[in-house]
This record gives C-alpha cells, structure tokens and sequence, in this order.
C-alpha cells in the first residue's frame, strides 16, 4: 500500500475505516514511510501485547540514539528521562517492582472511597454547563472531572491546579505522539521542566509533613525495604497526572459523541435497559481514547508471517483490533448489550492499565448523567477534529448544544 499514511486527516478522522482493508489483507504490514511495523487485527494484538519478544522499553533506545550528543537540548533530555521512567516503558522485573510498589498507594478501597467525591463533582460541573445553552463538553465537564480528580488524589492545592491543565496541554503531544525529531520538542520540553520543578517541591513537602493523598502514599509505599527513588516518584507522579486526566476525559467525550450518534443505544441507557459498566466495555471497545501502543522489536524473530528485525518499531493498532468482523459481530455498530468484550483497549496482561478502576468509576459516572441530564443533547457542528496523535483517539474540542 504506497500511499499509507497513519497521520493523513483520513486516518486521523477514521482509523478504523482507514485501516480496514490492511487488517483483512495483510495485519503485520511493514510502513516504510514511517519505518514501523502496523499490526491491526485483534489476533495479532493480542498475541503481540502477550509476547516478551515486543519490549515497551522504546524510550532509553531513544535517548541513546538522539539525545546523548554534547548539541542535545538538556530540557529535552530531561523530558524524555522523566519519560523513561514511566512503568508503563518498562520492562520486567523493573515494570513490576514500580506496577507493584504503586498498586501500594493505588488499591481498589481508595479508588471506591472517591465514588461520592466523583458523582458529586460531575454533578456541580454539569449544574454548571446547564446554564449555558452550548458548551464545549471537553473543556466544560470531561477535562475538569478528570483534572480534578486526579489533582486531589494527588494532593494539588486548589490554586495550583489551573497550571496543571497548562503543563498538561503542553506535554500532551510529547505523550501521545509517536518518537520524532528532537527539536520540535524544545516547547514541549520546558513545560516538561515546569512540571518536574513543581512535583520536586510537592515530594519534598509530602516526605516532611505526609498526608492523606497519593503522593505522600507514594512516597511512604513499601515493599519488602523496597521504595521508590526520587526519580521513580517524579516519573509516577507525572504518569499518573497524563493517564489520570487526558485519557479517562477522552472517554468521556468519545462516549458520549457515540451515544449522540446512536440515540437507540442511548435510549436503552438512560432507560436502564443497560448496565453503564457492561456499556463501559462497549465504549472502549467501540472508540476508546487510547489508538494505538508502541513496541520495539527486541530480536530478530518472525510474526504474523513476517520477518521483524531487533531494534525495529511497531504499532500496535488498538482502534483497528477493536473492530476486527472476526472478533466481534457487526463491530462497526455501537451495541451497549454486547455482553462480554474482549476488547484491547485497557491493553492486556502484565501492562494491563493499573488506572482502569479509576477511569471506569469516573466514566461510569459521568456519561450517565450527561446524557439524562441533557436529554436533548446534539452537537453543535459535525465538522469534528480529532487530534492528530499516533496514540490518542480524542477530540480538540466537542461543542455542544443543551437542547
């Protein structure tokens, strides 16, 4: 296919139906454009997100490659440091010492304990966007939700966190985007040092007078005399910002443009003809904020009837696997009913989404009362971007009007 591109506006607007035909014909392609493979149908993700040959440990490669030179931009470098530092780039044993020592300070009783803070908060932010005839859903209740949230697990003063929306719109493309020429990411890379310059004073604030949030959890976490570094908590701190906040808002919105555009589905939600978590699996299956995961190659090995070499990239197409016709029946219908999902979207195995509780009790919060709360919700225009990131599935913004 000579004229694949992954980032054209069609793929970007449509990756599913973009990236249709590759799935049918040839699932493990070779782009040359991007010198990376695309693995699309969910056979083949699955059996690549359960394979040790894949490393996730596509970062500290990098930094080798194109940040050790003496012209390297330090803040760039530090950027991809902090980075390098995430669980979800690690490979084991290192993945499942940091997953094991967070999981300390992120347990299912206090993700349970913030469900009345959640309902509450969605609660005022919709009171708030009903006095408004139109409204951008993002902005007005999904990314205030998620931030929020997230801040005050945290443990963010209330004054502080407008900034953390900033650094966070800053950062975003560092995140989401696949790895690329260093110097577009000198921008980037300042608000990266803004961010670590703020979490290093709230460490320090936390390890001299704890408190009853996750940073001062993280900090005290402890396993076997085993804690985290201070470049662990800054690298978690700043994990569990971009995949507590951008992540779980983009499911929000992408689930309720679905439900809009499929007013019988919604009809049995708000009906209560369907349960929101059994719906919840539909949503990330159907159009999940997170498109695809990178890998690296970690030998020469074969794949999918392909011959991958060591040190070569690969995409792993979420979006795409999630609509394969030999996984699901009619997958290009959203069906709230659908029953079990083994959809990909949370990713799978070892590096399984340690926030999916979170985003699941947020989400299953708010979409609910969104669309009952607003029953004659439509969108403004139907001229939607989307942004145009290798990872993320989200929109820049989803006006709506009220009714």
């Amino acid at each position: 296919m000579p004229d694949l591109d992954i980032m054209s506006p069609d793929a970007i607007a449509d990756p599913q139906g973009y990236f249709a035909n590759l799935r049918a014909t040839r699932p493990v392609h070779w782009d040359p454009r991007y010198r990376s493979w695309l693995i699309t149908s969910h056979r083949h993700v699955i059996a690549a997100l359960r394979d040790e040959r894949f490393s996730s440990n596509r970062i500290e490669p990098y930094i080798t490659k194109k940040l050790s030179g003496p012209d390297a931009d330090p803040l760039v470098r530090q950027a991809f440091e902090v980075l390098s530092g995430w669980m979800v780039f690690k490979e084991e044993p290192a993945h499942h010492r940091l997953r094991m020592l967070c999981s300390l300070a992120f347990t299912p009783a206090s993700i349970a304990a913030l469900r009345t803070r959640v309902e509450v908060l969605c609660d005022s932010l919709i009171d708030a966007a009903s006095a408004r005839p139109a409204f951008d859903l993002l902005r007005t209740i999904a990314n205030p939700l998620t931030s929020t949230v997230i801040a005050e697990m945290l443990g963010v003063p209330v004054e502080d966190r407008p900034r953390f929306e900033r650094w966070t719109l800053d950062v975003q493309p560092l995140v989401s985007t696949g790895l690329d020429d260093p110097n577009r990411y000198e921008g980037i890379a300042r608000g990266m040092d803004s961010l670590v310059r703020y979490f290093a004073g709230q460490i320090e604030r936390y390890r001299a007078e704890p408190a009853d949030n996750l940073i001062s959890a993280l900090v005290r976490a402890n396993a076997d005399q085993d804690r985290l570094s201070d470049a662990e908590l800054m690298a978690t701190c700043t994990l569990l910002l971009f995949g507590g906040q951008e992540t779980t808002a983009n499911l929000i919105a992408n689930s309720v443009l679905a439900l809009l555009r499929h007013p019988e589905q919604r009809a049995l939600l708000c009906g209560g003809q369907v349960d929101i978590k059994t719906a919840l699996e539909e949503f990330m299956r159907y159009e999940g904020p997170g498109k695809t995961v990178i890998r690296v190659a970690r030998e020469d090995f074969e794949f999918g009837g392909q011959r991958l070499r060591a040190g070569q990239r690969v995409f792993l197409m979420l979006s795409v696997a999630n609509r394969d016709p030999e996984a699901f029946e009619e997958p290009e219908r959203l069906k709230l009913d659908r029953g079990a999902v083994r959809h990909v979207g949370f990713g799978l195995g070892s590096h399984f989404c340690l926030g999916a509780p979170l985003a699941r009790l947020e989400a299953g919060a708010a979409i609910p009362r969104i669309v009952e709360r607003f029953p004659n919700l439509r969108l403004a225009t139907e001229a939607l971007q989307w942004l145009p990131f290798i990872s993320t599935r989200g929109l820049r913004e989803m006006n709506v009007v009220a009714g």
